[in-house]
């Protein structure tokens, strides 16, 4: 299974592809997709849409995992990443790859045993499960780390579907 991460952002998006299953997983790419302050909204969202489009053309992942929380505290910030948010999902939509969203605290967990792990334990379980060792942006840890949470998940969330139909 294929599975690109999203932590969304319009400053800063930050997006990791990963290959496997949650006993053996491969790194295969993460980037974080900056856009300048100075642009206007719509071309900062065209080309959050252009990156995400690409990299799902490319890799055709079979599902995206993307942390759902958006900041609350700063109503303009929440607006704005919101914005990315929903311009991913359009992206996700029109490939026609599955979202599935993950709170910060489910993908400690996942990743590391406790909701209230520290940032740095998280990029280390990113780096020492996927054999990373180069330091990467914030960003694309947080979504290496989302694509692992996914793995973690997917044979769950499989098992629930089937006993659905």
């Amino acid at each position: 299974m294929i599975v690109l991460g999203i932590d969304p952002g319009l400053a800063n998006l930050g997006l990791g592809l990963i290959e496997g299953d949650v006993r053996k997983a491969r790194h295969l790419h993460h980037v974080c997709v900056t856009t300048e302050s100075a642009w206007l909204m719509p071309r900062r969202l065209q080309y959050i849409h252009e990156e995400v489009s690409r990299l799902l053309a490319e890799y055709q992942p079979e599902a995206v995992a993307i942390e759902d929380q958006i900041l609350r505290k700063q109503a303009d910030v929440a607006f704005k990443v919101g914005q990315a948010f929903g311009v991913v999902q359009l992206a996700c939509a029109q490939a026609g790859v599955p979202v599935h969203a993950y709170g910060p605290m489910q993908v400690k967990r996942s990743l590391v045993g406790t909701g209230r792990a520290e940032k740095e334990q998280v990029i280390y379980m990113v780096k020492a499960t996927l054999g990373v060792r180069e330091l990467f942006n914030n960003h694309a840890a947080d979504a290496l780390a989302l694509a692992l949470t996914h793995l973690a998940h997917a044979p769950m969330k499989a098992r629930a579907a089937q006993l659905v139909t």
